[in-house]
């Protein structure tokens, strides 16, 4: 059960794990100073009402153990504190520990204070658990410290510690240390193990949320977390994009299953670009048609004029689109008006547009010309102002009649009276 628990894992080569370590010792050792402080004052205030003699050795080792606590919790918040923890931790062990001994000393008695000494160390283990080897570090350097003054000074031990079996203390505060300090092993090892699920959860979140806001715009998304309904929506005003590629039952015929799926690929992926630089909503492929629609889900003024940008890189970037014995060609159809838009079904859902304008904008491109981008005439008002466009005239659209439509040719103004000069 344990054997997990027990084997080498590299935490110190997760740098984001040792970042989150630090600012838990940070956290901690505020609130273990914080206790100390509080503790340490109840203490006097004991000694002061049970011991009405006055008694200078005990008043000056509380004193002194006040002061350390107060020194480190100043220091912990200083720069220096927030860079090294540890050393806090380690002065705070070892000064609480070592201050009886020197107070002790002063009257010519060795303090074996080992009640201070086991509140200290269970009180690292309990709010501290992390960074076993410096619990060792703490604890060996706290024995090494208090042998060797004993060895220069040459003191006498307490004779309570005298009287009491020396082999039996020494075998409790060994034992005490190894408990501590395995609670304090174990503890670190559950808190990694959770901090990497805790990461490879947010992780798989992350990609999750990557892969909804390839589905959904990102407003939307939020919308349906909070509420998971049927969403629809009426847009006044909206620009719908529509484009095709010319020819593309001959070129399937032409190409490999493999080599088609990567040309439209190749394709699609530089339209994608396109769209996220002028912040339009790409709605759907599909076969080899793309879908685009500026003007919602966020609602926006200047949408035409997005859709025209859009359009006219589109145009420019097939043109540049270089493929070995296959020249690509798009048909480009816009129209603006009214349109719902929202999301239905429970599986496989999309954000979707309906409406006659969507219906118009896919006339305008299915009845476009190759290499060319066809406005309907509710689009040519929004841009005859900006851009160049040039009158096609009236042609017939299927499910529409007659319609004058346009061909937009650039930006900047001018408009001639037909398509001749195409």
């Amino acid at each position: 059960m344990l054997s997990p628990l027990l084997q080498p894992q590299p935490m110190e080569a997760n740098a984001d794990y040792t970042e989150w370590r630090n600012q838990f010792m940070l956290h901690r050792l505020r609130l273990v100073l914080l206790v100390g402080i509080f503790s340490c004052l109840s203490f006097i205030a004991l000694n002061l009402s049970r011991y009405p003699e006055f008694k200078s050795t005990w008043l000056f080792t509380n004193l002194s153990q006040e002061v350390v606590l107060l020194l480190s919790f100043w220091l912990l918040h200083s720069r220096f504190g927030q860079q090294r923890p540890s050393l806090i931790f380690l002065l705070l062990s070892w000064s609480l520990t070592i201050i009886p001994l020197y107070w002790s000393l002063q009257v010519g008695i060795a303090n074996f204070d080992f009640v201070t000494w086991t509140l200290v160390f269970l009180t690292q283990a309990t709010f501290i658990p992390v960074r076993w080897q410096l619990h060792w570090l703490s604890q060996l350097g706290l024995f090494a410290c208090f042998f060797t003054i004993l060895f220069l000074f040459k003191a006498p031990l307490e004779p309570q510690i005298v009287d009491f079996d020396s082999v039996f203390l020494s075998l409790y505060i060994f034992w005490f240390c190894v408990i501590c300090n395995i609670a304090v092993y174990l503890y670190e090892r559950l808190q990694y193990a959770e901090f990497q699920a805790k990461k490879e959860l947010q992780a798989e979140q992350e990609k999750s949320e990557r892969l909804l806001l390839n589905i959904l715009p990102r407003c939307i998304a939020d919308r349906l977390k909070l509420q998971p309904l049927t969403l629809a929506e009426d847009f006044a005003q909206a620009t719908v994009l529509f484009a095709d590629i010319e020819g593309f039952t001959k070129i399937s015929i032409q190409l490999s299953p493999t080599k088609l799926v990567e040309l439209l690929n190749a394709v699609f992926s530089i339209f994608d670009n396109l769209v996220a630089r002028y912040e339009v909503e790409k709605i759907k492929t599909i076969g080899d048609a793309y879908m685009v629609v500026a003007g919602l889900p966020i609602a926006c003024d200047n949408h035409a004029s997005q859709i025209a940008e859009l359009a006219l890189d589109m145009l420019q970037a097939i043109k540049q689109f270089k493929t070995p014995n296959l020249k690509l060609n798009i048909r480009i159809g816009i129209h603006t008006g009214p349109v719902i838009a929202g999301v239905i079904g429970i599986k496989k859902f999309a954000y979707d547009l309906w409406g006659d304008t969507v219906n118009t904008a896919s006339r305008m491109e299915s009845q476009g010309i190759a290499g060319q981008i066809q406005v309907s005439n509710e689009t040519y008002e929004r841009l005859k102002d900006e851009y160049h466009l040039v009158e096609r005239g009236r042609i017939l659209i299927k499910g529409k009649g007659e319609m004058t439509t346009y061909f937009l040719l650039a930006k900047g103004q001018g408009v001639t009276s037909n398509s001749r000069s195409i």
